[in-house]
């Protein structure tokens, strides 16, 4: 029945965030056709009054396609997933989220079919109006829900299993949120002294045994077992009870002390697994992810195909050699791959790699040197301007690079490695970096590591399109290239 009344709920909320945008759409249309009357005020009297010419017939085939891309975008990023335990703050965030995720995605539609009768002035309208009526309807929606809870309504109701600290602290973070309207019944322990004593402020009401009579004679909506490893073989008759009465049941066992990775549940054809991941990316985001690269790849290489001739040109007219550099590299998991970059060095520079080793401005097992002899005069420039990296955009199509990803080592760099350092390898190798954008080769070995593990471990779409953003600056400005 929870189930079921959650559900109906999630729908009830899509449905009406559909709705809020519908009416935002409509707004922005009547706001844009009547746009030209605010010229007339001549509070701007150089400016050109320019009268909407497309029919709200032809916007409408817009709306359908837009309004769709507005809903998937907030259920991707998790709008619809949970209410309980999200804030204003983190509603606030999604939406916005989602708004330039469906602006991007409807403006990259827009190029595709040539939709060009959308104005700029309307499509920064809806977004906008669009934005804000969901800021308005979460915010009411939040208030009425908490304002329900203060008359003692809407309360999930908990059951926990244990006494021990970690369930001390558990019962301590849902004190500390009531916004979130879980109450606790009381405790349930597994020695009969404990019975009627109180423990973080809640009372112990039971044993396991007596599990069957209190989810019969309590309200409750869910248990939740906080037990240590060595209780496990106890809890089957009690999880048991729960299944049978149709009782949600959470298991919070401290299996193993994790320090980074995060554990969820998973199957193979009913065959159920219990998961630990150190990279925290869901199955959709890697999707995305992965389309964004080949989509901005195949468009970077179509674009830029031209551009990439003349420079394959100067390459070959100013020394000797092939056009390419080719190296061996690892991405993914330990993946081999090769690299292609434009020769940016002397056709004979791996054999005089020996010559320059003392060089090296870096710790650790990288070489970088800033005037490094066998680096070519156009080389130089096209490492300074990173343009020598462009070939990349065919690894990051057949998929052994991405966009956004740790930069990839060389296999015998990676034999050097301590064994935290090849975490690394965890995600897919990219073309930029929170390395790429914080200096480069100003940045030490050790912290060029942290670095990749600083975006490992809080990685999404949104830190990838801010570093891609902040690629461009490092990029035109030449900062830490050499």
């Amino acid at each position: 029945m929870l189930k079921e009344k959650e559900k109906v709920l999630k729908q009830a909320t899509l449905i009406l965030d559909a709705a809020m945008i519908v009416l935002a759409f409509f707004a922005a249309y009547y706001l844009r056709a009547r746009f030209h009357v605010f010229y007339k005020l001549d509070l701007i009297p150089s400016a050109q009054v320019v009268k909407e010419t497309a029919s709200l017939r032809e916007y409408l085939s817009v709306m359908f396609a837009w309004v769709p891309l507005w809903v998937l975008m907030l259920s991707l990023n998790g709008m619809y997933s949970s209410f309980r335990t999200r804030s204003f703050l983190d509603t606030i965030w999604v939406i916005i989220k989602s708004a330039v995720l469906s602006a991007l995605s409807f403006a990259a539609l827009a190029f595709v079919f040539k939709i060009g009768f959308v104005s700029r002035v309307f499509f920064v309208m809806f977004t906008v109006l669009a934005t804000l009526s969901l800021f308005a309807e979460k915010w009411i929606a939040i208030a009425i829900s908490r304002n329900i809870r203060k008359r003692g309504s809407n309360f999930r109701r908990l059951l926990i299993v244990g006494t021990g600290p970690r369930a001390g602290r558990f019962i301590e973070i849902l004190g500390s949120k009531p916004e979130w309207g879980y109450k606790i019944v009381g405790l349930i322990d597994d020695e009969e002294s404990r019975i009627g004593k109180e423990f973080f402020g809640i009372k112990v009401i039971g044993m396991l045994k007596d599990m069957p009579r209190i989810l019969s004679e309590k309200v409750v909506d869910e248990v939740i077992f906080i037990v240590p490893r060595m209780w496990l073989d106890r809890l089957q008759e009690s999880i048991a009870v729960c299944e049978l009465l149709g009782i949600q049941t959470s298991v919070a066992s401290d299996l193993f002390n994790l320090k980074i990775a995060k554990a969820h549940q998973s199957e193979l054809e009913g065959f159920p697994l219990l998961v630990f991941e150190t990279t925290f990316g869901r199955e959709w985001q890697l999707f995305i992810k992965r389309v964004l690269d080949i989509v901005v790849s195949s468009f970077g290489i179509i674009i830029l195909a031209p551009f990439l001739a003349v420079i394959a040109i100067l390459v070959k007219w100013t020394s000797p050699g092939p056009v390419l550099f080719k190296q061996k590299r690892e991405t993914l998991n330990g993946r081999i791959f090769t690299l292609y970059k434009f020769r940016s060095m002397h056709k004979d520079a791996k054999e005089r790699l020996s010559e320059v080793m003392a060089l090296n401005e870096m710790t650790g097992p990288v070489f970088k040197a800033k005037d490094d002899p066998r680096i070519t005069p156009f080389g130089k420039f096209l490492r300074k301007t990173s343009i020598d990296e462009f070939p990349q955009l065919f690894n990051i199509l057949v998929g052994q690079m991405s966009l956004v990803g740790p930069r990839p080592p060389i296999p015998y760099e990676v034999t050097k490695y301590e064994l935290w350092q090849r975490r690394r390898l965890s995600m897919r190798s990219g073309l930029t970096c929170l390395w790429q954008i914080s200096g480069r080769s100003r940045v030490g070995f050790e912290e060029w590591m942290e670095l990749d593990m600083e975006y490992i471990d809080s990685w999404s779409l949104w830190l990838d399109f801010k570093i891609l953003v902040r690629t461009v600056p490092v990029v035109l400005f030449w900062k830490g290239a050499q």
